[in-house]
């Protein structure tokens, strides 16, 4: 597998997926719970598969160091989080097999998928920082919500770790509050 430097919005966005399935995200459960759900994210991703029973662990300590750089984004801990994450795992290397040259890290023979989730996140987070800054790093914007993400969007806005649940969640509670509050000033009204 290769992660090509320049290919941070991906790896950021693995890199958020990755910790927000922490049970604190999901009012305590865990939603990389056992092996057959660490396959599926790693599937769903495209990251190639090698588990062994110390994997799962092994990502769920990665999912922590990566929320702590999230919630914790200082440019130069950032970068050396990231840089810890990416140093052992792979080589750099030019790709030149399509049309245009890129550098790239390729995984070494062997590696897990906590080898492969490092060097991702690694490489997302090092993207962001040098490409949009060290501000992208939030929490989620959600009341009841203890998700954390990277904004990649051009324009830096989000501000829900899932927009299509956290978002939801937010616009339908403001809707219910709008809609209870006309009922309410209708029956004073009346």
């Amino acid at each position: 597998m290769q992660v090509a430097l320049d290919d941070y919005v991906w790896a950021a966005g693995v890199a958020t997926d990755l910790v927000n399935t922490a049970p604190e995200v999901w009012h305590g459960e865990d939603k990389l719970p056992d092996l057959a759900s660490l396959v599926a994210f790693a599937e769903l991703h495209s990251i190639p598969v090698n588990t062994r029973p110390s994997g799962l662990r092994a990502v769920r300590r990665l999912r922590g160091t990566v929320r702590d750089l999230i919630d914790h984004p200082a440019q130069a801990r950032l970068v050396t989080g990231a840089t810890a994450l990416t140093s052992s795992i792979g080589d750099v290397t030019l790709d030149t097999s399509s049309s245009s040259s890129r550098w790239a890290v390729s995984l070494r023979p062997g590696s897990t998928v906590a080898d492969a989730l490092s060097l991702i996140c690694g490489v997302g987070i090092l993207g962001v920082v040098q490409s949009l800054g060290s501000a992208r790093f939030r929490a989620c914007g959600a009341p009841t919500c203890q998700g954390a993400f990277i904004d990649t969007t051009r324009p830096g806005r989000r501000r829900y770790c899932m927009p299509g649940l956290c978002g939801n969640r937010v616009n339908v509670a403001n809707h219910r509050a709008r809609k209870a509050s006309a009922a309410a000033s209708g029956l004073h009204n009346a």
